[in-house]
């Protein structure tokens, strides 16, 4: 049982921290929330003119000063109510069980009417807020470069067209450091808007039909791969049957 000088210095130190709490709501108007609009705390009329980063960290410290302020409210209550335990004669037993708190713990935590074993704050939440859905490494939901080789415009595409504007790697950054800042993006020789080299240089009319290669850079560079190889195509030699038209024979 708590004696009468003990019950005392809490009760002195409960109404001292309900009075500094309320001094804190009044000197910064309760986070806020008395003005119509968190944009008057900021002297700002309207997000209209505001870059989107700014309203992002504008929407950040909104957000902490409503968990702030439900924090402060929550430790009204428990003041309030182990103030009302003490009235009662209460003050010092577990609103659950009935057993007695130890003193150790009421020094620690002067506002608690729970032993620890009740304590209604000993859940640790496991859920993760809403934002780290879209909150994630690049290619959090996507495989890159998928087994069923997807020719279709994903994520892995829109990344690279972005970093081709730049990022924070530099060549030497790399595990296999390049000579230029053009090679540090992801996967730069890959080919945007068609799947074959040779797309870049062979049309067709709309029947499919009158096949034609338009020579260009490109196409001499495919050229040059080729002879390199010693191959017909990019995707494999030709049939023996197709082969040998095209080749003359070495006597």
């Amino acid at each position: 049982m708590l004696t009468t000088e003990q019950l005392a210095g809490f009760r002195l130190q409960l109404l001292k921290e309900k009075d500094e709490i309320k001094e804190r709501l009044e000197q910064n108007d309760h986070y806020g929330f008395e003005r119509a609009h968190y944009h008057e705390s900021m002297g700002e009329l309207s997000s209209y003119d505001n870059h989107p980063a700014d309203e992002g960290t504008d929407l950040y410290e909104r957000e902490k000063d409503i968990a702030l302020n439900q924090h402060t409210d929550l430790q009204l209550l428990n003041i309030n109510r182990a103030l009302e335990a003490m009235e009662n004669g209460t003050y010092g037993t577990c609103e659950v069980c009935g057993k007695e708190i130890p003193f150790e713990r009421l020094e620690a935590l002067p506002n608690t009417t729970y032993c620890k074993e009740h304590s209604p704050d000993q859940v640790v939440s496991h859920d993760r807020p809403i934002e780290e859905g879209v909150l994630m490494p690049p290619f959090g939901k996507f495989d890159m470069d998928s087994k069923d080789e997807n020719v279709a415009f994903d994520a892995e595409d829109s990344w690279q067209i972005v970093s081709q504007w730049g990022t924070s790697d530099t060549p030497s950054d790399l595990a296999f450091p390049q000579e230029h800042y053009n090679d540090v993006n992801n996967e730069p020789d890959e080919n945007e808007g068609y799947v074959e080299d040779f797309e870049n240089f062979v049309g067709n009319d709309m029947y499919g039909n009158n096949i034609t290669v338009y020579p260009n850079p490109q196409h001499e560079r495919y050229e040059q791969s080729l002879d390199e190889e010693g191959i017909m195509t990019s995707f494999g030699d030709l049939p023996a049957y197709e082969h040998d038209p095209y080749v003359e024979d070495d006597k």
